[in-house]
Order: C-alpha cells, then sequence, then structure tokens
C-alpha cells in the first residue's frame, strides 16, 4: 500500500511541473509571438484580456462540475488542452487567432489548477502529513525551467510553436505514463451534492480573503520588483533581474522545505508568521532604497509569501461535508480577482505617486492576510486514508 500514494504523488507533482513548464516557456517566448503577430504594447495587454476571461470562465465552470465529475477527470482534460493550445496559439499571425489561443489557454490553465490542488489535497491526507507546499514548489522549478528551455530556443533561433510542441510532447508522453497513478474521483451523488451557494460558508469566505490578499502581494511582487530595481532606483536591468531571482529563488526553496514548518507549528499560525515575514521583506526593501536591501528584502518576502496560497489550498480542501475540490473551487473565486485588481491598482499607483510608495500595495495585503488569519481554524489533521486513492 506505500507505493500507491508515493506514485499518487509523483503523477499529481507532474501536474504541477506541467502547467509550470508551460507557462514558463510561453512567457519566455512571449517577445518573439508579439512580434509575429505584429503587436505594439498596447494592444498585446488588450489580447491577454482574453486569458483573464478564459481564466473566470473555468473558475465559474469548475465550481459547478467537479463534485459531478470529480477532479481526475478535469485535471487531465485541463492538461492536454494546455498543452495542445500552446504550440498552436505560437502559430498565430493575425489578433483574432491569437485571442483565441489566448482565451483556450486561460482555460485551460484554470480547468487544470483547482483540481489537480484537489489532488494534492487527497494525497496529503494519503500521507497523514502536510506536503501540499511541495506540490506548489514543482510547479516553481517547472516554470523555472520552461524558462530556461524557452530561453535556449530562443537563441538558437527555434520558433515558438517547434518549441512548445516539442517540450509539450515531452510532458504528454511522462503524462500518459504516469495518469493511471492519480487518485481516482470520488463523485457525489446527485442528492449528496452542494450547489455553490450552499458552499459558500463564511469559512471558506475567509479562507478566499486570505487568497486574494497573498495572491495581491505575490502578483505585485513578481510583476514589479524588477522595475523597482532597474527603474525606481535607477540601477539598470541586470540589478532588476536579479532582484526578481531573488524572490523567485527564495520562494522555489521556500515551497520545498515549508511542509515541515506548516507540519510543526500548525497551518493557521504559520499563515500568520508568515505574512509578517512577507511585510517584514517589503519594508526591508523599500525602506532604506538601496540595492543590496533590495536583494534581501525581495528575498524575504519571497519566504514569507511562499506556502500561503498552499497552505489555503489544504484547509479549503479539508472542510468538513465536502470534497476537496468543492472547497478549493470556492477558495479559487476568492483568489482569482487579486490577477485582474493587482496590476491595475499598482500600475495607477506608481503613474500617480510613483513606484516605490505604490509598492506599500504590498505590506498592506500582508497586514490584511496577518489579520484574517487570526480567524482561521484548522479543520483537523491529516488522515492517513483517502477514498480517492482508494479508488484509484
Amino acid at each position: 500500500m506505500k507505493a500507491l500514494p508515493v506514485r499518487a504523488r509523483a503523477s499529481v507533482s507532474l501536474l504541477f511541473a506541467l502547467m509550470g513548464s508551460t507557462m514558463g516557456s510561453w512567457a519566455a517566448r512571449i517577445p518573439t509571438v508579439k512580434a509575429h503577430v505584429g503587436l505594439d504594447d498596447r494592444h498585446w495587454g488588450y489580447a491577454s484580456i482574453s486569458s483573464t476571461a478564459g481564466s473566470l470562465l473555468a473558475l465559474v465552470v469548475v465550481s459547478s462540475v467537479i463534485g459531478r465529475l470529480g477532479p481526475r477527470r478535469l485535471a487531465l482534460t485541463g492538461a492536454v488542452v494546455l498543452l495542445v493550445d500552446a504550440p498552436l496559439a505560437a502559430l498565430s499571425r493575425g489578433p483574432l487567432p491569437l485571442v483565441a489561443g489566448l482565451l483556450v489557454q486561460g482555460f485551460a490553465a484554470n480547468l487544470l489548477s483547482t483540481p489537480m490542488n484537489a489532488q494534492a489535497v487527497e494525497v496529503e491526507k494519503a500521507y497523514g502529513r502536510r506536503i501540499m507546499a511541495s506540490f506548489h514548489a514543482c510547479f516553481s522549478v517547472g516554470m523555472l525551467a520552461g524558462g530556461l528551455a524557452g530561453a535556449a530556443a530562443a537563441r538558437a533561433h527555434v520558433s515558438p510553436s517547434a518549441q512548445l510542441a516539442t517540450t509539450g510532447t515531452v510532458l504528454a508522453l511522462l503524462l500518459a505514463r504516469s495518469a493511471a497513478w492519480l487518485p481516482g474521483d470520488v463523485v457525489r451523488e446527485a442528492h449528496e451534492r452542494r450547489p455553490l451557494r450552499a458552499r459558500l460558508t463564511p469559512q471558506l469566505g475567509l479562507l478566499g480573503a486570505v487568497a486574494f490578499a497573498s495572491s495581491l502581494a505575490e502578483g505585485t511582487c513578481v510583476q514589479w520588483s524588477a522595475l523597482y530595481s532597474s527603474d525606481a532606483l535607477g540601477r539598470g536591468a541586470a540589478a532588476g533581474a536579479t532582484t526578481y531571482a531573488c524572490f523567485s529563488a527564495t520562494m522555489t526553496l521556500t515551497r520545498a522545505c515549508g511542509d515541515r514548518v506548516v507540519h510543526r507549528v500548525g497551518r493557521a499560525l504559520y499563515v500568520r508568521l508568515s505574512a509578517c515575514v512577507a511585510l517584514a521583506g517589503i519594508l526591508l526593501a523599500l525602506g532604506p532604497g538601496t540595492l543590496p536591501t533590495a536583494y534581501a528584502g525581495f528575498a524575504l518576502a519571497g519566504v514569507g509569501l511562499a506556502c500561503i496560497v498552499p497552505t489555503v489550498y489544504g484547509i479549503a480542501g479539508s472542510q468538513p461535508g465536502m470534497t476537496p475540490g468543492e472547497g478549493i473551487s470556492v477558495a479559487t473565486l476568492g483568489q482569482w480577482p487579486a490577477f485582474l485588481v493587482g496590476p491595475l491598482v499598482v500600475g495607477g499607483l506608481a503613474g500617480a505617486v510613483g513606484l516605490r510608495p505604490a509598492l506599500l500595495l504590498v505590506a498592506v495585503a500582508a497586514v490584511a492576510v496577518a489579520a484574517l488569519s487570526l480567524r482561521l481554524r484548522e479543520p483537523g489533521t491529516p488522515v492517513a486514508q483517502s477514498r480517492a486513492l482508494q479508488r484509484a
């Protein structure tokens, strides 16, 4: 029986790495795709809205059907569509095909995201200890690997579609080999299913708010940390890239080892402490206004923000009377607006008062996470059994 959870963990980890790798590869090839389509920055931004629309559509669909179809079926469908869509979208030579490709990409990514987190909760239950952050570490490693592969392909003058098709084929073969190891679907009967409205409990609403604030802070650091050092501090592109690398590296490393700390101190307290670390990090980065403190501050912010969302997913997926997918899908509905609101708010504030004061939004978000986490309640410790694994 011990071999089954290990295989299940490997297969779910592959889903996280697959999503990260595909997103990282796509991000690295955006300049080439943008040039091929012939869009300027403004029109590229307009086209990218279709990806956001696809993500929102997927969240609504997943929240409605995950109790009936189960996370395994949805995750596999999302993974396959994501792998197929990426090289096709990269072939776009006009705005309309690109918009369609990005719409499908956003839909597929969120069709995969919530179910694979639900699968991760099932594996965590089988292990009987906290392992949620390690799955998100696989996403981070996959995104780094995808970005490096994309950069290498660009230097070798390999077209984005060819590169994405090649990496997608490799990932598809690995997925085909490991799909049978995924936890089986625990599908609710019609009379057992809880409609979305009935799942909007105060605790899940609170978890959605924590995920929103944490994602707002994380997304702001991802999008603006490099610009802070390069532009606001005037230290150039290399310094900006190093600042982002400091944040990204500590995020990945903390996710790789964060489960031990979560297991020791408990999930609610861990979220609270992490928010305090993130707050200290961003204040260090912004306060003195020097390059060394920017490096150290964003690195510390990465430590603080790394495992908040994975921990929130773990709690949401352990709510009594709900399957993991039903709980996580509600939390992600609360989290999603952060990815739309963050860039708009920071961009607007930066234009009005400057980037350095605008980045205090991260501090505000960290304080919000710490305050909200005071009301978080632990559903209980993982149980070393899983109906989904028993059906795998």
